[in-house]
């Protein structure tokens, strides 16, 4: 945990630019794809990258596509056309980029996938992540925790089980992770899915889209929770975790003697941990968008050098054509009793913005 907190202070006064086209510098122009603005958590990556890349020497296009796979694909195909240096792509599907990839490739352009791994092409060079199936086992440590803290007397623990878009690659990572952690004790019964549902076919959430999210929490009060209690819920991402309360604070929960449920989460953001403060949300898993840019920053230089970029993975990350050499950082689990130190303490968030 010190050395995840150095890690965050080493780049906590990292400048926070908007996400429009910089003016080329002396090293070239970094095109930088986000796949949406919807999400604080991927305003705050490309804000640190565009900080980052301009303190570097380097012209930045920073584009989102808004969830639109198309807008993406164009806006890739316009950077190349443009004659970026290297591509840094957050795909929405990262399924969809084969063919514009290979062009970047035809036209010497090197391509880091950022956080979310670019499948089915061999023109990927490089993966700047965390350890994604860390996340998962931290999302569910961190819910049999709470369900041992809140829910002492209860045996087994009724839960229900999310997971993220399926045509994120992480979301895999994430929901594997956190089986092998509750697969166990759903085998000693001490945990029970109430709806049965399990497998990401069946608890995948398209988009990450919180409404849909609350819809489904909605179904499954109603269709398997009428006659016992809902103790908790594997949430992978904070979006799906507030879509999650609000269905069940709507049927009572965390009112009167009926507990609120344990509710996981990733990504930090603000209404997250507002809502852990107010004793809603249990806990979130925090991923410094600050040191994930200033690690792909050093692999451009390292491309642009004619260096080899570090690396420290080249297993876990097969795209259906090659295993992607990889960075992966640590993820941090955040609850209220740690948030100061780690969301403050490190400058990520002011104690204002989380009040």
């Amino acid at each position: 945990m010190l050395l995840s907190r150095r890690a965050l202070l080493a780049l906590a006064t990292a400048a926070t630019l908007i996400g429009a086209p910089s003016f080329a510098q002396d090293k070239g122009t970094v095109g930088i794809a986000m796949p949406t603005k919807s999400s604080a958590r991927w305003i705050a990556d490309g804000d640190a990258m565009v900080a980052q890349f301009t303190a570097a020497g380097y012209g930045t296009d920073l584009q989102y596509a808004e969830d639109d796979i198309p807008n993406q694909l164009a806006q890739i195909e316009n950077m190349i056309t443009k004659g970026v240096k290297v591509l840094v792509i957050a795909a929405i599907d990262g399924t969809t980029l084969s063919n514009a990839l290979d062009n970047a490739a035809a036209s010497g352009i090197k391509v880091i996938a950022y956080d979310r791994l670019i499948r089915d092409s061999g023109s990927v060079d490089y993966y700047a992540t965390f350890d994604n199936f860390k996340v998962g086992v931290l999302q569910a440590n961190s819910l049999v925790e709470g369900l041992k803290a809140n829910f002492p007397d209860t045996k087994p623990w009724n839960i229900e089980l999310f997971g993220g878009s399926p045509d994120d690659n992480n979301a895999f990572f994430f929901y594997d992770g956190a089986m092998s952690v509750l697969q166990p004790m759903i085998d000693a019964g001490d945990i029970v899915v109430g709806s049965g549902q399990m497998g990401m076919d069946k608890v995948g959430t398209l988009r990450w889209a919180a409404d849909v999210a609350q819809s489904r929490m909605d179904n499954l009060l109603s269709a398997n929770y009428s006659d016992k209690v809902l103790n908790g819920v594997l949430s992978p991402y904070d979006g799906l975790s507030i879509g999650i309360l609000s269905s069940v604070k709507g049927v009572g929960y965390g009112t009167g003697d009926l507990k609120m449920p344990i509710v996981t989460g990733q990504d930090a953001e603000i209404p997250s941990v507002k809502s852990m403060i107010a004793g809603e949300q249990y806990s979130t898993v925090f991923k410094d968008t600050r040191v994930l840019a200033g690690v792909t920053v050093k692999m451009v230089d390292a491309l642009l050098s004619g260096s080899e970029p570090e690396i420290n993975d080249t297993k876990t990350y097969d795209n259906g054509v090659k295993v992607v050499p990889s960075y992966l950082l640590e993820p941090v689990a955040v609850n209220v009793s740690n948030y100061e130190e780690i969301l403050v303490g490190s400058g990520y968030y002011t104690a204002d913005q989380i009040k």
